[in-house]
């Protein structure tokens, strides 16, 4: 992790300097760049293939717990927003808003807006408001619930600062909406989405997480409890990962969702939403990437395996083709996660080195050179993104064929197990407020565990200090009763502080 020692492909380093490192890796993995647009992005093919397969997974996951896709219009009534006190107060700072329908050339032939809307529109900065509406239309009996819908979707929120996947004025999302006759089901609701997001972070992205409830202060506006997960970053800052909010009967209240029970009473219902964004892909390259570019676990890369034809003397050309469609097809036909292979063969005219080099900085986990003496010898040359470039080694053709859903496994274990460790290693526990200052105050530390009464000025007043939030209240913790740090007051958990992104 230095360049005084070895040559790295992304300048700067990790150590050097992260966040210039995380936007270098982006570029060299050509997944994103910034647009015309201010504070949006462009996303590039192999970004977007990142983020379909993402999307594809979870689609699949969230049918078979009964959800269907809906779409709902990109524009909502600014009333929509003020039906709910909390939601807009929370919203309000971050809504871009349409106030015009059309535009004509003044007197100096610039374009300029004209034509006033009678009522401002919002570019939905999240559904929940224009789906409440909808949900008052569709709701009358019992028998129409549970209504488990999800959509898939840009949104906006006009922020200041941004940051490729991260944070970025639009974004990619999918937000789940639901209603329930009874508490119970809609709190069980909450919980059965915060355990799927946590699955899906562990077993595809590899990124461990810790599942927690945010305090008050960090609540989603207009929410009862917000649940998250919370991921560690290779400089030990906090990502959260995904959100699911039990909204109770706020929203149903504000937009007169009721229902008719068995008894032909009159109800409110009770209200979930749940979201995960393209952040995951920001969170995906922080949890894995090395000096060298990109690592992107197997389970929603790409492609698998890159195959590398190096013709060094055109004679060979058409042999060496030949071997190299007759392995593609063959790993075409190989399952991996239930799924054929994905099987690229790169032709552009380069070195093998500069081939090479190209996908190991877009991470594809498995890439094999092909020449002319591994056809006559029957072989492929191997090289796997967990492991330093010059571990590459020859592996005859049908043992690499019999054994490559096995490495692919292999790797997915292996880059979860490092980022498992590295989460770790750089967790700690805390029983004083001078042992926390000094632990943040020396570098982004990491996770910090330690005894918090719940007061909100605490939060406000970390975060003036030292850029410290309350990531969450975790949920599967042993109950430690204790005092908290700050005031001595009783506390009945420990919680976790983090510097986030």
């Amino acid at each position: 992790m230095n360049s005084t020692k070895s040559k790295t492909a992304i300048v700067p380093t990790r150590a050097e300097n992260y966040p210039e490192w995380y936007q270098q890796v982006i570029k060299a993995a050509e997944l994103a760049e910034v647009s015309p647009v201010r504070g949006c992005m462009t996303m590039r093919p192999w970004g977007y293939a990142i983020w379909e397969n993402i999307q594809h997974t979870l689609d699949d996951q969230l049918k078979v717990t009964g959800h269907k896709n809906v779409y709902f219009p990109l524009l909502i009534p600014v009333n929509f927003l003020e039906r709910e006190a909390e939601h807009i107060e929370g919203f309000a700072k971050e809504c871009a808003v349409v106030t015009h329908y059309r535009l004509i050339k003044n007197e100096q032939g610039k374009l300029v807006p004209d034509g006033e809307l009678e009522e401002p529109y919002i570019i939905r900065p999240t559904s929940e408001t224009i789906i409440g509406e909808a949900f008052a239309r569709w709701i009358q009996s019992y028998r129409d619930l549970p209504l488990l819908i999800n959509q898939w979707a840009n949104v906006m929120r006009w922020e200041m600062r941004t940051r490729l996947f991260l944070r970025t004025s639009e974004f990619l999302w999918q937000e789940g909406h639901t209603a329930h006759a009874s508490e119970q089901e809609a709190r069980a609701e909450t919980m059965k989405i915060l355990d799927l997001y946590a699955r899906f972070a562990e077993e595809y992205l590899a990124m461990p997480v810790i599942k927690g409830e945010k305090s008050e202060s960090e609540r989603f506006p207009g929410a009862i409890n917000t649940y998250c997960i919370e991921a560690m970053m290779q400089d030990r800052k906090a990502l959260q990962a995904g959100t699911s909010h039990y909204l109770g009967q706020n929203f149903s209240r504000a937009f007169n969702i009721k229902f008719l029970n068995a008894t032909s009473k009159e109800e409110w219902v009770y209200t979930t939403s749940w979201g995960v964004s393209t952040r995951l892909i920001g969170g995906l390259i922080m949890s894995h990437s090395d000096d060298n570019g990109l690592i992107v676990p197997p389970k929603i890369a790409p492609c698998h395996v890159v195959i590398l034809p190096i013709i060094h003397k055109e004679e060979h050309r058409t042999s060496i083709m030949e071997y190299c469609d007759a392995i593609a097809a063959q790993l075409r036909a190989t399952q991996y996660n239930h799924q054929a292979l994905r099987i690229e063969i790169d032709t552009r005219e380069l070195t093998g080195g500069e081939k090479a080099w190209s996908w190991v900085k877009k991470g594809v986990p498995i890439r094999i050179e092909v020449g002319e003496k591994e056809r006559q010898q029957n072989t492929v040359f191997l090289g796997r993104r967990d492991q330093e470039y010059k571990q590459r080694f020859a592996q005859n053709r049908d043992e690499f064929l019999a054994t490559v859903s096995r490495q692919l496994e292999e790797i997915q274990a292996i880059i979860l197990q490092r980022a498992h460790d590295f989460q770790l290693r750089n967790t700690v526990t805390l029983n004083s407020k001078t042992e926390l200052y000094e632990f943040f105050a020396k570098s982004e530390g990491g996770f910090a565990y330690a005894h918090w009464s719940g007061d909100p000025s605490i939060e406000a007043k970390l975060k003036e200090d030292l850029n410290v939030t309350l990531r969450c209240i975790p949920l599967v913790a042993t109950k430690e009763p204790g005092k908290c740090i700050f005031t001595g007051e009783k506390s009945e958990q420990r919680v976790i502080f983090a510097k986030a992104y």
